[in-house]
């Protein structure tokens, strides 16, 4: 049974936006976080994003800080979008998107229990 979902991948030039969407309706942590992950080919996975509910509590990697922007469509966070905006070639790579259970409030990019399968973004110069 897939948990975690992914859509909204794509091929775009340099400033660019895409939208992601992220599934997670099958999770019914009432606390929980909802990160969005990347890999690029050859580097490690990085933390993009993540929000917890029902704090709203969110963090952001320094390297989407400002054009990016992670956003629950709902209270239970079943659907969450990542806006990124002005996309630069280097954001190319695989996105994840992936839920822990959150009972505290505090949001890092660390422990991760459930994943998705990915969906591809590639930005053209």
């Amino acid at each position: 049974q897939v948990q975690v979902s992914e859509s909204g991948g794509g091929s775009v030039q340099a400033g660019g936006s895409l939208r992601l969407s992220c599934v997670t309706a099958t999770i019914t942590y009432r606390k929980k976080c909802v990160g969005w992950f990347r890999q690029a080919p050859g580097k490690e996975r990085e933390g993009v994003a993540v929000q917890r509910t029902p704090s709203g509590s969110r963090k952001y990697a320094d390297s989407v800080r400002g054009r990016f922007s992670i956003s629950p469509q709902d209270n239970a966070y079943n659907l969450v979008y990542l806006e990124m905006n002005s996309l630069k070639p280097e954001d190319t790579a695989m996105y994840y998107c992936a839920v822990k259970y959150c009972p505290e409030d505090y949001v890092d990019f660390s422990g991760f229990t459930t994943w998705g399968r990915g969906t591809q973004v590639t930005v053209s110069s």
